[in-house]
């Protein structure tokens, strides 16, 4: 089965997503997301979808449940590239991006990202994290 790469860059762990997306490649893109933050102890995960042309409703749960996944393991998601005809079919169908922030690039997700990290540097934050493995 074909895997989406997922590429480490300090404390992010960043996706671009090149080919349309079908179920079960979401549904393992989800899961090495999830092995990948635990193992790494990323902060934010960054999703790059313009090469996306069409999000279903499931593809578009996905999203949020990647998001609210990564969420509970302390890091931050943003979805980056999104097409206007996808914000819109997500719209349509009625989704609702929670927990998920959105940039119109990779370089406005990344200044977000490193915005939100610097910030938790400031606060005395960053590091406190604990991971429970079963």
């Amino acid at each position: 089965m074909d895997r989406i790469p997922i590429l480490k860059l300090g404390g992010v762990l960043i996706v671009t997503i090149q080919v349309d997306m079908h179920d079960r490649l979401a549904l393992a893109l989800e899961e090495d997301l999830t092995a990948m933050i635990v193992r790494t102890g990323a902060r934010a995960v960054l999703i790059e979808i313009s090469a996306l042309e069409i999000v279903d409703s499931f593809i578009g749960r996905m999203l949020v449940s990647i998001a609210a996944v990564s969420r509970i393991l302390d890091a931050d998601t943003v979805v980056a590239g999104m097409r206007p005809a996808v914000a819109i079919t997500l719209v349509e169908l009625g989704l609702e991006l929670t927990g998920i922030k959105t940039a119109l690039n990779v370089e406005r997700g990344m200044a977000l990202i490193q915005s939100r990290l610097a910030e938790e540097e400031e606060d005395g934050c960053g590091g406190d994290r604990e991971v429970h493995e079963g």
